[in-house]
């Protein structure tokens, strides 16, 4: 079996992808770029394995051998499934591996901004708390997350593990289902409209589809408190970049932590690039998931869902 890895680099190169070569004939490459790098790089391939490259018929079509897609990821948005289906060509991702590790940073990203962190270490670093004459100094309010309302969009295993860490904060905590198709039963389940005018924190935690993308825009940053907090670490288009932007300087919500943007790397031709006050925004390199545990049971779930598919069994299965 010849098995390309299109984007070594998307684990780490601090984790080993060794255990891989056990399967087949593995090339890896540091990172794959352009569509004409993914056309010849998987020419000869039998087993793909990818993060974010397309796979569809314009870097596929070329590739009579491939068998299997293996997402380094929970999310397959990169893959075409109807052609990947009129191929017979199989898809595997990645379940569970970083849940404990985006629910961990929902909670760095929103008590970071309800409790002004970075202000306040710059205060001291910058030889202002030393120059008082009082032991402590709270010149920008902030509030406990103990009795306030954590309404979460996407109650899947990581929604799920948010909501009791909010909890156990004392938080009472809400959801909504975008599908309408959730099963939990857990919290309260709330339509659109009173999840954004209740929630003081809101996390988003579900997938990129028709029915999330722009999930948060102009008319729905309107309806939430001026106090609330925002925390996207679901994917960047669930969130209109340019609606953020104008509802955090016009003052429409108190702050925003994201992980995602609509275009990644963060381009300067999106305005959120351009506010620079971290009690407003804070902005991480989408990395909520990327704990070193959490890249190493990358690793070795795409290992075990390869070994799956060479012995003619069914595991983490897309199509």
């Amino acid at each position: 079996m010849k098995i390309v890895m299109l984007e070594r680099n998307s684990v780490g190169p601090d984790v080993s992808v060794d255990c891989i070569k056990k399967l087949g004939e593995l090339t890896a490459y540091r990172n794959t770029m352009t569509v004409e790098e993914i056309r010849e790089r998987v020419r000869d391939a039998d087993i793909i394995i990818v993060n974010k490259c397309p796979m569809r018929e314009e870097t596929l079509k070329d590739a009579p051998n491939v068998k299997l897609i293996c997402e380094f990821a929970t999310g397959f948005d990169n893959c075409d499934l109807e052609y990947c289906r009129s191929r017979g060509i199989r898809i595997t991702n990645v379940r569970d591996y970083c849940t404990a590790m985006v629910a961990q940073h929902t909670f760095t990203l929103a008590l970071a901004l309800s409790q002004k962190i970075v202000h306040y270490d710059r205060y001291v670093k910058s030889g202002q708390y030393g120059a008082q004459d009082r032991f402590s100094n709270f010149d920008l309010p902030f509030a406990e997350l103990d009795g306030k309302t954590w309404g979460i969009v996407g109650m899947g295993n990581i929604g799920r593990r948010v909501a009791r860490i909010a909890e156990a904060f004392g938080c009472r905590v809400i959801f909504h289902s975008v599908t309408g198709k959730s099963t939990c039963t857990e919290y309260t389940r709330t339509d659109k409209d009173m999840l954004l005018r209740e929630s003081d924190f809101l996390s988003l935690h579900c997938p990129l589809s028709d029915l999330t993308r722009d999930f948060i825009d102009a008319a729905a940053l309107k309806r939430m408190k001026s106090s609330a907090i925002l925390v996207n670490v679901a994917r960047g288009p669930v969130v209109n970049n340019a609606d953020l932007y104008r509802a955090l300087t016009a003052g429409e919500i108190a702050a925003a932590g994201l992980d995602v943007v609509e275009r990644e790397p963060l381009e300067d031709s999106n305005p959120l690039s351009m506010l620079k006050d971290s009690n407003k925004l804070i902005i991480t390199p989408h990395l909520a998931w990327a704990s070193v545990e959490a890249r190493a049971r990358c690793v070795e779930e795409a290992y075990k869902n390869i070994e799956a598919f060479l012995k003619g069994e069914e595991r983490n299965v897309v199509i």
